[in-house]
This record gives structure tokens, C-alpha cells and sequence, in this order.
């Protein structure tokens, strides 16, 4: 059973940055598709980010392109969405999830595997 750890959220100022983390342990974090989803106050779940396994593939919803970037770090067990240039719009609790599909999943259905969410609050 995985168990996946977030941290890094916060308050910031619109226009501001922040950087997530997730831990993994338990299971083979580098053979997992990982990705970043939020969910605001009174809205659905819903994807913000992807990584493949071997971190050759990055897949961004249309709000975050160009703002957000995920990596990962096979050896550390960790994954990091860098988010610049927030909006009041990104307030949300960002959830890490980690799924065993080898093609890399942007549904929240298909992962396996979730974090207990980190806040992140943009004040405009």
C-alpha cells in the first residue's frame, strides 16, 4: 500500500509562487504514473498535472500550462508541482496521486493511490 505525503502549500499573494512536494513510501514509486489534482470549495475534483513514470512524458490541464511544472525524483520518492504566477483562481486543496497504469492516466478514477491534500490559498 502506498502512502503519498504532501506538503508546501500555503498563503500567497496573487502573482506569487509555491511549491508542492509529495513523499512516497511503501511500493515502487518509480514504476508509478503520478499526478497532481485540486479541487476547489464546492467544485468537482480536478486535473491539474501529470508525470510518467521515467518523467519523459507532462501533461498540464489548459489553466496551468505555462504556470505549473511537475518533475520527479525517482531516488528521493518525490514529486513537485512548481506553481508560478498563481491566481485567486488556483485556491484549492492539491491532492497528489500516484496510479499503476503504465500510459498515464488524467482521470482522477484511474489512480490508485492518494495523498491527504495540501491547502493552497491565492489572495488577490
Amino acid at each position: 500500500q502506498v502512502q503519498l505525503v504532501e506538503s508546501g502549500g500555503g498563503l500567497v499573494q496573487a502573482g506569487g509562487s509555491l511549491r508542492l512536494s509529495c513523499v512516497a513510501s511503501r511500493g515502487t514509486f518509480s514504476s508509478y504514473s503520478m499526478a497532481w489534482f485540486r479541487q476547489a470549495p464546492g467544485k468537482e475534483r480536478e486535473f491539474a498535472a501529470a508525470i510518467s513514470w521515467a518523467a519523459g512524458g507532462t501533461y498540464y490541464t489548459d489553466s496551468v500550462k505555462g504556470r505549473f511544472t511537475i518533475s520527479r525524483d525517482n531516488v528521493k520518492n518525490t514529486v513537485y508541482l512548481q506553481m508560478n504566477s498563481l491566481k485567486p483562481e488556483d485556491t484549492a486543496v492539491y491532492y497528489c496521486a500516484a496510479s499503476v497504469r503504465v500510459i498515464v492516466p488524467l482521470t482522477s478514477y484511474e489512480y490508485n493511490y492518494w495523498g491527504q491534500g495540501t491547502q493552497v490559498t491565492v489572495s488577490a
